[in-house]
């Protein structure tokens, strides 16, 4: 007996050109794919003499992508890792909760924690979008405003996206030891020490979670055949949270990031836009949240940057001064900075969610050598060379070797204000200090200055309120 298989063979409709398929090119194609997932040969529908002509279907609609389907003789087995699959289709139809399972089995195999499907109607989210940017609280993203309603309707960014897949990849360093929120706290109390944010510490996720759903990708077109399709991780002007939490990821904190029963919220975001129909996920974790009464991530921000439950103002908090600002850090910011030198994760290391964080099965984000447990002073002595040496691949060379600098020297000063005089550890910051005093930007010359001034700042007493 003969076993069937329908398989996708797909041409683009480039500016709306369109039109019938030529029969012999259709046949060709179907070889075509035939070989790239290992089988013989290949029939179209109408010449094979199993009596299921009727399964032909001219220009079947996905998105902007035509197809038609073919029908190759295949094995009982699977091939690992790619290769063309039992989605069989029903009038007409791609199986696509078949497709849906086997994309989740696919996802963990590639390190994703979490895969989930949200509609492209981002609608209810527009009006605190614009609240938001109106109030000014996106500082010198330009960019967040630049794309305007653009980033609340995927189908306008991408067009012919009727699905976005979305995808969690937890980034917790696989040393990570139990009690790590303790130890993180205690970085916090070591003033000479540089803290670099968590997620900063490995290898740029941009590139990994983009690579890694563009394999996905990859394996879902050698299943079905080419599908419109763009991959997206922080990279675009994309509701990233939004869509998370309206395809089950979890829910939205007091903090505005996504929490997950399972992973807390350290975990990375992702994006596949398709312009095939999946099966939308539903939300159990409700979109309501689950954090109760707590407050605990608005009272332990540093800078009173969460002005209120899932309301945050960019221009206070740490993470965007230290490395979307550009420019002078505001005085009245710098003592609270502390010796957070890239990022900040006080709100999550203060959520009790995060109990469940879970460590990555990937070694891009084991801890580089210099972004845990470094001196200030070691730090500060980096040449923009060795900079770009020691930073390639992280998402801290973003930044630039200039904003580098001044978040070291707005770190040094906070640690000389601590230190108190006569302590033998004041004289290496110091001179750490001095060394760049000429340095040749105007923003380096004068936060190190600023810095140097701390000398006489009486050791202890706090400078500024909260929110002040």
């Amino acid at each position: 007996m003969r076993y069937w298989q329908l398989t996708w063979c797909s041409v683009a409709l480039n500016n709306g050109v369109a039109g019938a398929f030529d029969g012999s090119g259709d046949a060709e194609c179907a070889q075509q794919a035939a070989r790239k997932g290992g089988f013989a040969h290949a029939q179209t529908a109408r010449e094979c003499d199993e009596g299921a002509a009727h399964l032909w279907q001219r220009g079947q609609s996905l998105g902007k992508v035509r197809t038609r389907l073919f029908l190759c003789p295949v094995q009982h087995q699977r091939r690992q890792g790619g290769g063309f699959y039992n989605f069989f289709v029903n009038s007409g139809q791609l199986d696509t909760q078949q497709l849906w399972e086997q994309m989740q089995h696919w996802a963990r195999e590639l390190g994703f924690a979490q895969l989930g499907v949200a509609d492209v109607d981002l609608s209810g989210a527009e009006p605190g979008l614009r609240a938001w940017l109106a109030a000014g609280f996106h500082g010198q993203m330009n960019y967040m405003a630049a794309h305007g309603m653009k980033r609340a309707r995927p189908a306008e960014l991408v067009p012919g996206t009727v699905s976005v897949v979305t995808a969690r990849m937890n980034y917790l360093p696989r040393s990570t030891p139990d009690g790590w929120q303790a130890l993180e706290w205690a970085r916090r109390q070591r003033p000479t020490e540089g803290v670099v944010s968590l997620y900063a510490r490995g290898r740029d996720y941009h590139k990994v979670v983009r690579s890694r759903l563009q394999k996905l990708q990859e394996r879902v077109a050698a299943a079905i055949g080419p599908f419109g399709h763009r991959v997206f991780s922080d990279s675009a002007p994309v509701l990233e949270a939004e869509l998370a939490a309206r395809s089950g990821q979890g829910w939205r904190g007091r903090h505005t990031l996504l929490l997950s029963r399972t992973g807390g919220s350290i975990f990375f975001l992702g994006e596949l836009f398709m312009d095939v129909h999946l099966p939308r996920t539903a939300a159990p974790e409700g979109r309501s949240g689950h954090c109760g009464s707590c407050t605990a991530c608005l009272a332990v921000c540093p800078t009173g940057a969460i002005v209120a439950p899932h309301r945050l103002d960019a221009r206070r908090c740490i993470s965007y001064l230290t490395i979307e600002h550009d420019g002078p850090i505001d005085e009245a910011l710098r003592p609270l900075i502390g010796n957070r030198i890239y990022g900040c994760d006080d709100c999550q290391l203060a959520c009790p969610w995060n109990k469940f964080a879970r460590c990555s099965n990937l070694a891009d984000f084991d801890v580089r050598q210099g972004m845990e447990g470094a001196d200030l002073v070691d730090l500060f002595s980096w040449e923009e060379s060795e900079f770009l040496q020691r930073t390639n691949g992280s998402p801290i060379r973003r930044i630039g070797h200039v904003r580098w600098l001044r978040n070291i020297a707005v770190a040094l000063g906070n640690a000389l204000s601590k230190l108190p005089e006569g302590n033998t550890r004041r004289a290496p910051l110091v001179a750490a200090l001095q060394k760049r005093a000429q340095h040749t930007s105007e923003v380096v010359r004068e936060h190190v200055q600023w810095a140097l001034r701390q000398c006489t700042k009486t050791p202890g007493r706090r400078l500024f309120n909260q929110g002040d």
